[in-house]
Order: C-alpha cells, then structure tokens, then sequence
C-alpha cells in the first residue's frame, strides 16, 4: 500500500488558493480597473482626460493645468518654475527655506519683479519668486496679478479698468466657497488679453 508524503499533499492547497489570488488581483486592479477608470474618465470628463488643452483656430496653444513662460511685457507673466515649464521633469527645488541660495535667488528675482512692475520689494507677493513644489503650477494668486495690471495696459495701450475687467473674470473662488483659495489661471487671462477689442 502506498501513501502520499505529507509535505505534498499540505503544498497543493496552499499554493493553488495564493496564485488564484494573485492573479485575480494583477488582472482585476492591475488591468481591468485602470481601463474601467480611463474609460470613465474619458466619458465623463472628456476634456479633462485629454488634458485639458486649449485651443485656438484649430491649434493647441496649451493646457489649463500647465504654466508656460511668457517673456513679452504684452503679457502676465507666470509663476517661477524649477522645472523650466518642462511636464517631463515636474519638480520643485528641494531647496530649504535656509539654504543661502534659495534666498540668493528670491532675492534676486524679487528686484528684478519690483524693477519691472514699478514697485517696492516688499510688495512683491511671494508667487511671482518661488516655484511650486510640481514647477508648472499655472496659477497666480490675484494680488501676483494685479501687481501687473499696470505694465500690461501701458503696453497694450489698453484702460487699466479693461484689464481689470479681464482680471476679475478670470479669478476663480476657493470651490465650494471654502476650498483652497481665490487664483487666476494666467495662460486663459493671458489669451483673453489677445482677444481683447478684437471685434466678434
């Protein structure tokens, strides 16, 4: 008469239930909740799982969710990025607020802001000299925009109250009333300044 060993027979309901488990778990979270999350997102919110590009005459000038650089004097100018505006590289400085070149560099961009607005260092708001902890944080906070109201209408020779017009259409409330605070998407004000006077 034989007998099985022990060893055997205690190894084959172990293994079967843990390798069921496993796979069930890497096909079921691994593939199909993702697909199932993609799909619903893109169903019911299709532009923001594209992106959230914007776009105009049929081209993508960029997205909603992305700071870009503006260099022209013509324009708001966004928050500083240590990614260099770079999606692919999304990072902030790691800098501490006590290392001396974290405070060389706001220092620095400080007076060049205050130079080119027209005002005092000290009223430079925080935003427009350090970088977010993503680098392409593409808001500003409404005291960085108003502080460049002036500038942009003297060289787009528009009415400073028509840019301050464009600037209160464009802020956004905390949501809800209570979440998070007041900011202006500086790519969506920067293109509603080219549409502006431009006839409908």
């Amino acid at each position: 008469m034989t007998t099985s060993s022990p060893s055997s027979t205690a190894a084959a309901p172990v293994w079967r239930p843990a390798l069921a488990l496993a796979g069930v778990s890497l096909l079921g979270f691994g593939l199909l909740y993702s697909l199932a999350g993609v799909g619903l997102g893109s169903v019911l919110f299709p532009h923001q799982a594209g992106g959230s590009l914007i776009e105009r005459d049929g081209k993508v000038v960029g997205s909603s969710l992305v700071a870009q650089p503006f260099a022209d004097d013509r324009y708001f100018q966004s928050r500083p990025s240590a990614a260099s505006y770079d999606v692919m590289a999304l990072a902030g400085s790691n800098q501490a607020r006590t290392n001396p070149d974290l405070r060389s560099r706001i220092d620095e961009a400080r007076a060049a802001v205050a130079a080119r607005e027209g005002v005092t260092p000290d009223a430079v708001p925080s935003d427009l000299v350090t970088q977010s902890g993503g680098g392409i944080d593409p808001h500003l906070s409404p005291a960085a925009v108003r502080i460049q109201i002036a500038r942009v209408a003297r060289v787009r020779g528009l009415p400073v109250s028509e840019v301050e017009r464009l600037v209160a259409e464009h802020t956004t409330a905390p949501q809800f009333g209570l979440l998070g605070a007041p900011r202006v998407n500086v790519l969506e004000l920067n293109l509603a300044l080219d549409g502006a006077g431009k006839p409908e």
